[in-house]
């Protein structure tokens, strides 16, 4: 079995073949990653600023999302070729690069921004399913959790079926707005204008400032970095080079999309918003109030569809990359439905606690907040990714040229730069909003913002400073050690798991392979009926009675057939039961029988072999059925 517990995503790592295709094949099996991360652009913080934008001033902030959508394809392409070229993602690369202490606080400001993003998606879900089925948002945003189970179904059928379950998402949001744009009938000429800059101030920038925040995304960076390795490459310059040239297709093609998307939630504002007057327009559900009086009934319903399209495929990949900065930074993986239930409680929560206290209508603020959370962690992504990709010791002849490093680097700046304004401003209008509270401000928010601002210094300098002081280069599966003599292993005591089906015979058929009539055979059946789990060896119920039974018939055949056997039950839970057995009677090999389930029925059976293997400390053969 493979070590892949230090690759990033290693449940999917290299499992997409690109080798010996060609042509159209070829491009088809790179494209994918880009389209996860694309998702991230048209999430509903998106769509908030999107609406303000347009309705406060038309078409005239397109320009803005142009520059963006830039910009994010600057850095998205500059993380890719991170993970090809280095096999590492980027919160791996910090980790190597910083010391344990900053990456711990990393790792703290990307999940925090990771929950702010889920938090945006969650309301937006929830307005969507009530502006279409007129359920309560409370409702509405309880029932985003469970999303876990469609998160593990998807994980479980492979990278390509999640892909495509993404790819389905963004279509419908691309189509409904399609088709709202013919509804709407917007000028194409203004349109067009609306690409020439423009000078911005007050309210213009703020909202300019709030577009270019919710377009790029943190979390997509350590994403990017992590998908492009699930595509198996040759590690060869020619293989690498390839990879990073069709991964730039993808990126091209997907990020244009989501601008696409983004462009026509803007004009669709414009147009119907701007030009009816309604000039401020910031909440969704006003968005949609005022389509359904404008236009009817169907233009707000592809919209209610959209937004539910969009929040859930958003969602998905916030889980992917919060598994990534929790492996990357701080080298800890638990399941991927424990990490999903985390985050999504975790972001419940403050709506939960918004709609009881403050009412629905303060959601739209909320979402903005969750911006501005957003962008304090931006430059904790994008400078170190700068920092990386530069290095021409750890990239060799794919690190960047000069002049991509003064285009990343003023992006960087530009971004750095308009987020400090958005959070100074943020911190100012609570400070006169809330005069009252304005010695807490003062004593927490603001002490909280300049130790950031600090870290973030450090993120930058350190690099420059220590240049090649980072540890040694990544390794994944660590140093092969040379092999001398390979003497074959004699197992004495092999324990076989028992469940009564049909793997019972594959199971024991392999138990004998390792140890034939040498060794001892202890079958193991757990009894797991209520009694068995409250009263233990006491019970004996019809149940408990059958299975001693039948494992005492299994134990006869055996020793017919002149082997040494021995029955054992255990009772109540089967991974603690197994392994108090195997454990107390000094077992040294143990087969176990998989149930092969999938998807809802691996979160309720198939953690037993999984539990098992982490409580004992010896090899553990595991024996899928036929």
């Amino acid at each position: 079995m493979s070590n892949n517990h230090n690759q990033s995503l290693g449940n999917v790592h290299s499992s997409v073949i690109t080798e010996n295709k060609m042509g159209w094949r070829k491009i088809m099996a790179f494209l994918g990653p880009a389209y996860l991360v694309s998702v991230g652009y048209m999430d509903p913080g998106n769509w908030a600023t999107d609406i303000a934008g347009g309705s406060a001033f038309g078409y005239k902030l397109i320009w803005v999302l142009f520059a963006s959508n830039l910009i994010a394809l600057l850095l998205q392409s500059l993380s890719a070729r991170l993970g090809i070229v280095r096999g590492l993602d980027l919160a791996q690369a910090s980790k190597n690069a910083y010391p344990r202490f900053v990456n711990f606080w990393l790792y703290i400001l990307a999940q925090i921004a990771i929950i702010a993003c889920d938090l945006a998606e969650i309301i937006g879900m929830a307005i969507g399913l009530k502006l279409l089925f007129n359920l309560p948002l409370i409702w509405g945003v309880s029932l985003t959790i469970t999303d876990t189970v469609l998160m593990l179904y998807l994980m479980n059928k492979g990278m390509r079926k999640l892909e495509a379950f993404i790819i389905a998402m963004i279509f419908i949001v691309g189509l409904s707005f399609l088709i709202e744009m013919f509804i709407v009938q917007p000028n194409v000429i203004e349109i067009a204008k609306g690409f020439a800059p423009d000078n911005l101030t007050g309210e213009a920038l703020y909202i300019a400032i709030g577009i270019i925040g919710a377009t790029v995304m943190p979390h997509n960076l350590y994403l990017h970095s992590s998908l492009v390795q699930t595509r198996q490459i040759t590690r060869t310059d020619e293989g690498i080079r390839s990879a990073i040239k069709f991964n730039l297709f993808d990126t091209v093609i997907a990020l244009n999309l989501a601008f696409l998307v983004n462009a026509a939630i803007l004009i669709l504002a414009a147009t119907a918003f701007f030009k009816n007057g309604y000039f401020q327009v910031a909440e969704i559900q006003d968005a949609y109030k005022l389509l359904e009086h404008i236009f009817g009934r169907i233009a707000p319903a592809l919209f209610a569809i959209a937004l539910i399209a969009s929040g859930q495929s958003s969602t998905i990949t916030g889980t992917l990359a919060g598994q990534i900065i929790m492996e990357g930074h701080i080298n800890l993986r638990i399941e991927p439905w424990l990490r999903r239930l985390l985050t999504r409680v975790l972001a419940i929560v403050p709506a939960v606690f918004t709609i009881i206290y403050f009412g629905e209508n303060a959601l739209g603020s909320l979402i903005i907040l969750s911006q501005v959370v957003l962008s304090l962690q931006l430059g904790f992504a994008v400078i170190p990714l700068i920092h990386f990709t530069s290095d021409k010791k750890r990239m060799g002849n794919f690190s960047i040229g000069f002049p991509v490093k003064v285009l990343a680097w003023g992006s960087a700046m530009v971004i750095v730069a308009l987020n400090a304004k958005l959070v100074f401003e943020q911190i100012l209008d609570w400070i006169k909003e809330y005069p009252a509270s304005a010695f807490w401000i003062y004593t927490i928010v603001v002490p909280v913002v300049i130790g950031i601002a600090l870290l973030l210094l450090y993120v930058f300098l350190r690099p420059m400073l220590y240049k090649h002081k980072d540890r040694p280069a990544y390794v994944p599966h660590g140093i092969a050690s040379a092999i001398t003599e390979l003497d074959a292993i004699i197992y004495k005591h092999i324990a076989v798991t028992i469940d009564f089906s049909k793997n019972d015979n594959d199971c024991l058929r392999h138990a004998i392979m390792q140890g034939g009539k040498r060794a001892n055979y202890t079958l193991i059946h757990v009894v797991e009926t209520a009694g068995a789990r409250y009263y233990g060896k006491q019970v004996m119920d019809n149940e408990t009675q059958s299975d001693v039974d039948n494992l005492n018939k299994y134990v006869t055949a055996l020793e017919k057939l002149g082997y040494k056997a021995q029955a054992q039950i255990g009772y109540g839970s089967p991974a603690r039961s197994i392994a108090k057995i195997v454990n107390e009677e000094n077992i040294d090999f143990l087969v176990m029988g998989s149930h092969g389930h999938k998807a809802l029925k691996d979160l309720i059976f198939g953690t037993t072999v999984n539990t098992v293997r982490h409580r004992v400390n010896i090899p553990v053969l595991v024996v899928k059925p036929q």
